[in-house]
């Protein structure tokens, strides 16, 4: 089992779905498929010996066993949970690395608080306040250059982007692409600097969407009617950055503060909590 953490906002607790159904490690593999075949929406269990979690049995763990085999004899032992304060996005790269639809929320103990699914990413990723985040962004271009800015929603082409960001990371780009194959994408961020339109937020969604053949996008554009010089544009210029091509795809490194659940158990008691919040 992994546990990983971040203390920045949103977070999976905020997410989460906190009533779940759980099996025993001592009930019949005969008990839980019938569970599983009878349930429109489970596939698999988190296995709780009260309230701490055990392991995880999915319907592929019971092909093979005897109905009157317990649980805790096919039960994965070795599976991935998040920590209620871990960061939304640092869970979706969990997930998607893992290739698994549901990652359990367990506590500094072990104890099982919720579940996040993959659908729940992608609801905490459409919810983020992308008007709030364009209005931070026209204030704080306003005070820096002392001018008064509009804003616009308009549908812009992906080859008259000028990106701003370098790289990109190869598993949230997979997810942007799962986002726009569901037609599920946030809006692109972009300053028009008097015709030079330049990406400000979006380089993932950006990117998904030109290797689907997606020629443009919906955005909130923040017009400049008389070009004046943006750090953005500078880094742009300097990083050689002239077009979505010029990105570069980078694999997301295994996240620094994920663990096994047999580590985590074998500390159980002890004051050393590195790694969890």
């Amino acid at each position: 089992m992994e546990v990983a953490s971040d203390r920045t906002k949103p977070k999976v607790e905020d997410y989460m779905t906190r009533d779940v159904a759980t099996v025993s490690p001592d009930e019949t593999v005969g008990d839980v498929s019938t569970r599983i075949a009878e349930s429109e929406e489970h596939s698999g269990f988190p296995v709780c010996d009260r309230r701490r979690v055990e392991g995880f049995v999915s319907a592929r763990d019971l092909l093979l066993a005897d109905d009157d085999d317990p649980i805790f004899t096919v039960m994965a032992t070795d599976l991935l949970v998040a920590h209620p304060e871990m960061k939304v996005t640092d869970a979706a790269r969990v997930i998607l690395r893992s290739g698994i639809q549901k990652l359990p929320v367990v506590d500094d103990a072990g104890n099982l608080v919720g579940i996040i699914s993959n659908a729940d990413v992608i609801r905490s990723q459409i919810e983020r306040a992308t008007p709030e985040k364009v209005g931070k962004l026209m204030r704080t271009l306003e005070q820096i250059h002392e001018i008064e800015l509009t804003e616009e929603r308009r549908t812009v082409p992906l080859s008259e982007l000028t990106p701003t960001q370098g790289r990109v990371y190869a598993d949230e780009l997979e997810g942007r692409r799962y986002e726009l194959e569901r037609g599920l994408a946030e809006p692109l961020v972009v300053i028009d600097n008097d015709g030079t339109l330049l990406l400000a937020d979006g380089h993932h969604r950006v990117l998904a969407a030109d290797r689907l053949d997606i020629d443009e996008m919906d955005a909130y554009v923040i017009v400049i009617d008389q070009e004046i010089d943006l750090g953005m544009a500078r880094t742009a210029e300097k990083e050689e950055l002239e077009r979505i091509d010029d990105i570069d795809v980078v694999d997301y490194a295994r996240h620094p503060l994920v663990q096994t659940t047999k580590r985590l158990q074998s500390r159980s008691g002890s004051d050393d909590d590195d790694g969890l919040v």
